[in-house]
Formats: C-alpha cells, structure tokens, sequence
C-alpha cells in the first residue's frame, strides 16, 4: 500500500482537489509570467519614486490581467472609470462634510448603497465595486489625521496608485506578452482535432489507444471553446461578421471530441474498407485542422467509394465523425447561413427596480461595514483597517457565493501571513538593495499569480496571498521589522469575515437552494430537446442546430455545477435539510450528465444502424426515446413547482417491446436505449416528504459502453 493510504480520507481528498487545481494547462504560464513581469516593474518603479500603498498597485495588477487581451483591457477600462469616479466623489464628500463627521458618515453610506444597488443590478458592476471599495477606505484616512491638504494628497495618492499599474499592465499585455484570444481559439480547436487524430492513428494501425478522453474534458473543451469564441468576436471585427459560422465550427469540433471519446480502444480485425473509411475520417480531421489555421472554408475529402464510407456504420462514433463532418462541409458548399447567434444580455437586470432582494443586499452589505466601522474607530485599532474592506469583498448575492469567497479570502491571508512572517524572521534582516528585494518578493508572486490564473473554485486565494503578503513587507519604504502589522491585518479579515456572515445569515437569507433547483429543471429541459425522436432525422438538416443545441446544454450544466458548488458552502442552522439539497442537486445533477451521454450514443447508434435493423426495433427504441423525453419532461416540471413533487421516473422494459430475449446478446440499438431508459430511471425523487435518496444511483453510460 502507498503512504498516503494511510492517511485520512479528507486529507487524501484535499491532496487529490490541490493536486487537480494546481496542474498546468495551457495559457496558465503565460498569465503567471505576465503578472509576474508587471509586477516586478510596478515594485521598481514605487520605491524609486516613493510611490504609496505598492500594495493596492499589487492588486491591481492581479486584478487587470486576465486570460487574454481583450478580456485585459475591459477590466482595466473598468477599473481606471470606477476608480476615478470613486476619487471624484469621494473629494467632493470631504470638501463640503469634513468639518462635520456625522454628515460625512450619512452621505458616505447613501453612496456606498448606491454603488452596491448597481453592483446587482449593471453588467458593468465591476465599476461601482471599486466606488464602494474607495469610499469605505477613503473614511480610514479621515480618522488618521485632521489636516485636509494631506487628506487630500492621500486620496490623489491612491489614484496614482491604482491606474498606473493599470496602465503598465495594458502595456505588458498589448505588447510584450500578448494573448490573443483569436490565437488561443485556434490552439485550442487544434487541440480538440489532434485528439481526435490521436485516436483514430491506433485503429488504423491495429494498436490498442492508451489516450482518453472523459466526459468531463468533454465538457470543459466545449465551454472553453464558447468562452474563446466570446472574446474572439469582441476583439475581431471578421469574428463579429462571422459569428454564426464560427458559432457553428466550434459546434463541429466539439461534436467531433464528444464523439472520439466514444471510439473504442483498439479495432483488432477490421476490414479493408473499414480501414479505408478511418483513413479518409483522419484525412477530414486534418483538413477540418488545417482550414481552421488557414481561416480558409471546409471541404470534404472524399477517397473512398460510397460503399467503403458506409463501413462506418459499424461503429455509431464514426459513423457520427462522418455526418458532423459532412453536415458541416455542406454548409459551406450550399452557402447557406448558419442559424443567428443569440442576444446578449442586457445591460440593466429587467427586475433592477422591482426585486426588493438588491435593495437588502445593499442594507446588508451596508450594515456590516458601518459595524466594523464603529468597531475599528471605537477600539482604536489602525492596523485593522481590513476589517470594512473584508466586508466590501465577500459581499456576493448568495450565502454560498459570500462562504465561498470568505474562506478563499482566509486561506490567501493564511498564507500570505504565514509567507510575510517568514520573511521578516529570517530574510529581511539580510536585505540591503532592490536586488534582494525582487528576490524575495518574485517567487511568492508566482506562486500566487499560478494560483489566481486557475479556476474560480481557488483562484482569488492567489490574490488574496499576494495582497497580504506585500501589505505585511512592502508598506513602507525600508526593511519591515514590526510583526504586529502582520497580526492586525490577519485579525481583521477575521473579524470582517465574521461579521458579514453573521448579517448575511441574520437578515434576509439569500440562499441558492431554489435557484439551483430551477437551474437544474432547465438542465433537464435542454435534455429533454436532445431526446426527442424528430430530431433525430436521416437528413443532415439538423445536424448542426442539434450541435449548438448541445454546446448550450453544456454551458446549462456547468451553470448547475457551479451553483451547486456555492449551495454546498451555504452555511445553515439545520444541517439536515442542507445535507438533503446537496445530495439530491449532486444526485440529479449526475444523472442529467449521463442521460445526456446516453441520449447522445442512442441517437449515433440509431442514425447508424437503423437503416439495417428489423422495423420493430426501430419502432421499440423511436418509442423508448419518446418516453424518456416524457419523463424526463414530467420530471424537471415537477421539480420546478414549489413545493417540488418530483417522483422518481419508471423505467422501460425495451427489449419486451422490440420482441427480443431479456437474456443474453441483444442488439446494439437495444442495449443504448436499455441505457438511457436505465439513467432516466435514476433520477431520486425530490419532495417535500421525501427522504435522502439512495446513494447507489444508475451506473454510468460511461461505464457501460467500456
């Protein structure tokens, strides 16, 4: 047995989640190297000029650079607009209330409720979060001294040094170490391709394929792909004008990788003309590959005789690379225009003046600022200051979004004072240059910026690390020797953290449970599109919509996956209530991944076969694709209602109606349709009287087809 089988289970889970997390993947380099760079020139240039709050500057270099430039430049618009209208409104408060601090009180937090209102309610949010972020730290200066001219400068300070950080990063972006999101669409599309293309290369050597391809790199390739293109069509002005037909490539070439992750290991034995037919599959994957590089319209590449191509129904994922491959040729060949993308968001909510939620929200948020406020002012303790700033940070719509961040925000903090504490003791008593300096400050920012470049799930700890870490070392200019700062500042999240909490919890729970039980019957309703039998035609007009149509149900589950990761942080009095949400969310969740694989290979299975099957059969399995989008449909509108009344679907017998033996060999089409009305079948009845599901659901179509 390996060490670390005798280590507990939460331990062993923690190192396995790490491990996930801090892996490399493309592009995660560049965004370290990138924060890293511009991080090292904002250090030199505001200790050579004596430039204040280096640590503000930090983290807002952390802030600005993102994935790529264009995504780069918007937050930096963003930040440069919201700081400089908070600086504004913050000079304006002091000019006419300083002499009178109850008023300056009042008018301060009529701003800051206003600024966290549009925070809710604008997709410019961002904005009015740096409003409200410097109008709260603008009342710390006020009660550090009682002399306006250096108020003053302290405050035009502060916009030094948040915007020209902004404006070395943009720098760095635009031309040093450029991410263009153009380039990274394609890379990632190449990925996509040279996976599939690995796959292919074993079966037509006759060698068993050791590269797999999971359900969830699926997925992820498919929303990356979605995302990407996003980004691409902002930057790009050919993107905008062909926005549905990149729409409609990226469909392709994630239908393609969803079906090589169906394409068995090895191929021992086959035909002549089923070698044939990989090899001219592989020589359209290439040409697919290279059209994209080139920018240049899809053919396809026809070696082999009509005969021969027809050896792909003999396995349903080739027989699917065939049709997506042709269903995409064609649209270029008929010239006909992909479908409209869709709309895009609004830029108000269409509830912002009607939902009284946002207008608690603000209260709330409202409140526990001015509670730290009294508590940092009434025990006179500067080196709190963090505590409003905590309050402003991990102030999010959900109970489960806000735990998230808090504890994110606690382990960066952690860290970084744990880093800064080290550094103090044993390397800044050694330092004597600029030199030094970088040196020891360099590689905690790269451990931070690989952090913060990861997923949602770590990334703001990385920021959080660096932030606390240079507030400890870099506030002034010369060796830091107090570790009384450290202290302070870590007791102060504490106590921000805490307080937010207790007025979240306190006053108006906003919890996600409801929410993410709608998301999730709209998950099962895409489903439901999938399934259903006319869409499943021997005509290729449906190929492509039947594509976008399950790019979109990814991009729904992945909704679902993330709403319920904040549900399961949600902290709650009754435990067992929580506990019977998350493990019916996670159990429903799971199942609509699977009905959706086992949808998906019934459908190949039956475009491939159903022309050489017996007519009962066809009828038997068309019937059981209607009755499972039926329950599911039943399902996922019981689950909606409030309260929720859904009973746990019935499951099929298929072969009894195709006439075919329960016992031993049965057909493929049989077996695919047996799985799906099997995953259906799954789904845990979610009531108000019903207990926690079983914990032995379904087995997954994955694991089957293996």
């Amino acid at each position: 047995m390996a060490a670390a089988d005798y280590l507990p289970a939460t331990l062993r889970d923690a190192g396995a989640f790490l491990k996930q997390e801090l892996a490399s993947f493309p592009g995660r380099l560049n965004v370290t190297l990138r924060c890293m760079l511009t991080s090292a020139i904002v250090i030199v240039v505001s200790m050579a000029l004596e430039v204040p709050e280096l640590a503000l500057s930090l983290l807002v270099v952390f802030y600005v650079t993102q994935s790529n430039v264009v995504f780069t430049r918007l937050v930096g618009m963003m930040f440069i607009l919201g700081s400089t209208l908070g600086i504004g409104l913050s000079i304006l408060l002091l000019k006419f209330t300083f002499d009178y601090p109850l008023v300056r009180i009042v008018i301060a937090s009529l701003v800051f409720f206003c600024s966290a209102y549009l925070i809710r309610v604008l997709k410019i949010g961002v904005v009015f979060f740096i409003v409200a972020i410097i109008v709260i730290y603008v009342q710390s200066f006020v009660d550090r001294t009682d002399q306006a001219d250096l108020l003053i400068r302290s405050v035009l300070w502060v916009w030094v040094a948040v915007n020209y950080p902004i404006a070395l990063t943009l720098l760095v972006n635009t031309l040093l170490l450029p991410a263009e999101p153009q380039l990274q669409l394609r890379a990632e599309l190449h990925r996509q391709l040279a996976a599939l293309d690995a796959r292919l290369m074993p079966l037509i050597e006759g060698a068993t394929s050791h590269a797999r391809i999971t359900p969830a790199s699926v997925q992820q390739g498919a929303l990356t792909l979605q995302k990407l293109l996003r980004f691409a069509t902002m930057r790009d002005a050919h993107y905008r004008e062909h926005q549905a037909a990149q729409l409609a490539c990226i469909a392709t070439v994630s239908r393609l990788y969803r079906a090589a992750s169906e394409l068995p290991t090895e191929w021992r034995g086959a035909s002549a003309a089923q070698l044939k037919m990989l090899r001219e599959l592989q020589a359209n994957v290439r040409a697919l590959d290279e059209s994209v590089a080139l920018g240049e319209p899809y053919r396809y590449v026809s070696v082999v005789t009509a005969v021969e191509r027809n050896a792909a129904d003999t396995i349903p994922a080739a027989a699917e690379l065939q049709r997506a491959l042709h269903a995409y040729a064609d649209l270029f060949a008929s010239g006909a225009a992909p479908g409209p993308s869709g709309a895009g968001e609004p830029m108000v909510a269409p509830d912002a003046w009607t939902n009284p939620a946002y207008a608690r929200f603000s209260l709330k948020t409202l409140l526990a600022v001015l509670i730290c406020y009294v508590f940092y002012n009434a025990a006179d303790w500067q080196g709190a200051h963090t505590i409003m700033l905590t309050c402003v940070i991990v102030a999010l719509p959900s109970l489960g979004a806000s735990a998230q961040r808090a504890l994110l925000r606690l382990a960066g903090a952690a860290i970084g004072s744990g880093l800064a504490l080290f550094m103090v003791v044993f390397v800044v008593p050694r330092l004597d240059d600029i030199t030094g300096l970088l040196l020891m400050t360099l590689p905690v920012i790269a451990f931070g910026a690989w952090i913060a470049a990861g997923s949602e799930r770590i990334g703001y700890a990385g920021v959080q690390l660096v932030f606390t870490f240079s507030l400890a070392l870099l506030a002034r200019f010369g060796p830091v020797i107090n570790l009384t700062e450290i202290r302070d500042r870590m007791l102060g999240i504490l106590l921000g953290v805490g307080v937010a909490t207790f007025v979240q919890m306190s006053f108006w729970r906003e919890g996600e449970g409801d929410l993410l039980r709608q998301k999730l019957a709209a998950m099962l309703r895409a489903i439901t599109v999938q399934l259903r039998p006319s869409q499943t035609g021997v005509t290729g007009h449906d190929e492509l919509p039947y594509a976008q149509r399950q790019l979109q149900a990814w991009a729904v589950l992945a909704d679902c996956e993330a709403t319920l990761s904040r549900v399961a942080l949600e902290p709650d009095w009754r435990e067992t209530d929580q506990a019977q949400l998350t493990l019916r969310a996670q159990t429903v969740l799971a199942q609509g991944r699977e009905i959706m694989l086992a949808g998906d290979t019934l459908r190949n299975t039956l475009a491939a076969q159903g022309g050489t099957s017996d007519a009962r059969t066809v009828d038997a399995v068309r019937s059981a694709q209607e009755q499972a989008s039926a329950e599911l449909a039943r399902y996922a509108e019981a689950l909606a209602a409030n309260p929720p009344a859904a009973r746990a679907p019935r499951r099929n017998e298929i072969a009894a109606q195709a006439g075919e033996p329960a016992l031993g060999s049965r057909g493929p089409l049989i077996e695919a349709a047996d799985d799906l009305s099997r995953q259906v079948a799954g789904l845990p009845e979610w009531s108000a009287d019903a207990g926690l599901p079983e914990p032995a659901a379904a087995p997954s179509s994955q694991a089957l087809r293996s």
